[in-house]
């Protein structure tokens, strides 16, 4: 069997023509894209690959890239891939520690740094990583120390490349015709909630398989005609696989080198389809939520109505492959035509047809809204360990509440302590030199251990019940599932983040940071003066008003369950801060350890 990837640019090229766009770069600035054509990518990407082979880049190498999502990301992975070397993907946000930390795990031979930051970042650290030889930089703008001797740009290694020898040329050809399915396609870190990163061990025979039950389960869903935004970063596996995915679907692929401009890079993009994380569609709920709020009369009780019938029709009839009463359906295209549209061209998703969503929770109430609207969310579930997907919504007959049904050929089952336990072809191969955790991660049978919590449904729906690693248990003896209870407080426009606080003690707490501006537009709304988020947090109004809505948030949780007491701060949890991993869950334990203070407070 040929890995589907290694030769992945080249066959496009072949299939669609080399001036076919294969992707773009969103340029929200001068309100545009950037195309780039199979060919010119199929091109650099030979480029790089010769480039690397004369840079001394072995088979099983490996070569770091930290950087924001950019064209020069795909062109280093598949260059590597053709030399079959290991692409090691840093997220952009690391700190020098955490770089550092991977190059020396890895032994990363070369590092493609993306910004004057990461090229800073990287020289910081350079001395204490004897396996790194040099620095490739992508942003042409980088101004390099005045004894830096090594480092090379990106435009620098291309040019190398495209002058390659003969020799050189077929060497690379040779690797590239010996690639086999058990090479290492790449290493994800895990994002350390708990401990030190780990690298996953994916080898080719994981994307092979995870490409192939892609496109059986999407079959009929998802084509050539379709465009995806990439969002999330390509260091993140979910996004990785994804683009991936749709490159090897033919799919026109719209890079959003800045997720903090997403929302007016999409009106640019116009995607069909976008992976993403829940917290930009809790953010899509509360802006909706917020403008529902300050209607009246006649137009807040047409909005009500649209909702009610989008329900109805898409939830009812729609989710089920049945054909809706015509004067349902009548009625769901008024408002489709007049609301709902509306609302999607808000939010840049005028031509939406498709969006996996996975990471973390995202609440039951969010999801049905969204899909009364007509935005189809595909719920899924997925780890770094297991190539992303392992189970996600069906096309019909979808359960809300559940993550999907398994992907054709990904066994699932459930173990001691309801731990969902998965086995197939996208299951890593185990972590990086990790001889014990790979004891520990595997039962002896084989299963990999996800370290979450779940059970099916009568249905043979997958639902996810909770990270057992962030279960606590009272001082009272009842476990506390704090993800269920952040997601449904995530759900408020009002609260930005929540830390579920109460392992071994008498009641649950949270901390909880509010969204700010719009706890200011209320503040000025009911006339409490601040002049400082700092005011905001510490007044009793506000303070009384977010328990209010807390409490209403908390209807139907078991009293053992509700949060006592609550802390107002006045930052948000930040990855710079430490509270955030790379992939922005929660490390409970600097959260637990930063803010004892304020935790004990809420026990005196």
């Amino acid at each position: 069997m040929r890995n589907i990837l290694t030769n992945l640019i080249s066959l496009q090229e072949k299939t669609y023509g080399s001036s076919r766009e294969a992707f773009s770069v969103i340029d929200v600035e001068n309100k545009k894209c950037i195309g780039t054509s199979w060919g010119e990518l199929r091109t650099s990407v030979d480029h790089m690959a010769y480039a690397l082979e004369i840079l001394g880049i072995a088979p099983a190498d490996m070569v770091a890239i930290i950087a924001h999502n950019c064209p020069e990301i795909l062109i280093t992975d598949f260059g590597c891939y053709r030399n079959r070397a290991v692409p090691v993907s840093i997220y952009a946000t690391s700190s020098p520690e955490q770089i550092e930390y991977i190059i020396k795990d890895a032994g990363a031979r070369i590092i493609v740094a993306g910004s004057q930051s990461h090229y800073r970042a990287v020289r910081t650290i350079a001395a204490n990583c004897p396996s790194l030889e040099k620095i490739v930089t992508i942003d042409p703008g980088i101004k390099f120390d005045a004894n830096d001797t090594t480092t090379l740009r990106f435009s620098e290694v291309l040019e190398l490349g495209a002058v390659a020898s003969a020799a050189c040329r077929a060497e690379v050809d040779l690797r590239t015709a010996d690639a086999l399915p058990e090479d290492i396609a790449t290493l994800i870190y895990t994002s350390g909630t708990t401990g030190e990163p780990k690298g996953a061990v994916l080898p080719h025979s994981c994307f092979n398989a995870a490409l192939d039950m892609h496109k059986a389960r999407f079959d009929g869903t998802l084509s050539d005609k379709d465009t995806s935004v990439c969002f999330l970063p390509l260091s993140h596996i979910f996004e990785k696989a994804w683009t991936y995915f749709c490159l090897s679907m033919g799919m026109h692929v719209a890079i959003n080198p800045n997720p903090k401009q997403i929302q007016d890079a999409l009106p640019l993009a116009k995607p069909t389809c976008m992976c993403s994380v829940p917290r930009f569609w809790e953010k899509v709920y509360s802006a909706v939520q917020d403008k529902i709020g300050h209607m009246k009369g006649l137009q807040k009780a047409l909005v009500t109505r649209a909702l009610k019938v989008g329900a109805k029709r898409n939830l009812e009839y729609a989710r089920l492959g049945l054909k809706a009463p015509w004067w349902l359906e009548k009625q769901y295209q008024f408002f489709n035509k007049r609301v709902f549209s509306m609302v999607r061209h808000a939010a840049g998703l005028d031509n939406g047809r498709f969006f996996p969503t996975a990471g973390a929770p995202l609440s039951a109430n969010i999801v049905e809204f969204l899909h009364a609207i007509g935005i189809n969310i595909v719920i899924g579930y997925g780890l770094s360990e297991t190539t992303a997907t392992v189970s996600c919504f069906p096309d019909l007959d979808y359960i809300i509440g559940t993550i999907g049904v398994p992907l054709p050929g990904v066994d699932v089952k459930i173990g001691e302590n309801n731990e969902i336990l998965v086995k197939g072809p996208t299951v890593m191969s185990g972590y990086y030199r990790r001889p014990d955790e790979n004891a520990k991660a595997f039962t002896a049978d084989g299963w990999f251990r996800t370290g979450d919590a779940g059970l099916f449904d009568q249905n043979g729906a997958l639902v996810l019940t909770e990270r057992i690693k962030d279960l606590f248990k009272t001082s009272n003896g009842k476990y506390i599932a704090p993800q269920a209870i952040e997601s449904r407080l995530g759900e408020d426009k009002y609260i930005e983040q929540v830390a579920v606080i109460g392992d071994q003690r008498k009641y649950v707490t949270a901390i909880i940071i509010p969204a700010f501006d719009t706890l200011k537009d209320y503040a000025r709304r009911k006339g409490i003066s601040f002049s400082s988020v700092e005011d905001l947090v510490e007044n009793s109004e506000i303070r009384k008003f977010i328990a209010e809505r807390i409490e209403r948030m908390q209807k139907g949780l078991a009293g053992f369950e509700k949060i006592k007491r609550f802390t107002l701060l006045p930052k948000e949890f930040s990855i710079e801060g430490g509270e955030l991993t790379n992939t922005l869950k929660i490390r409970r334990p600097v959260i637990n350890s930063m803010y004892a203070n304020e935790i004990e407070a809420m026990y005196c």
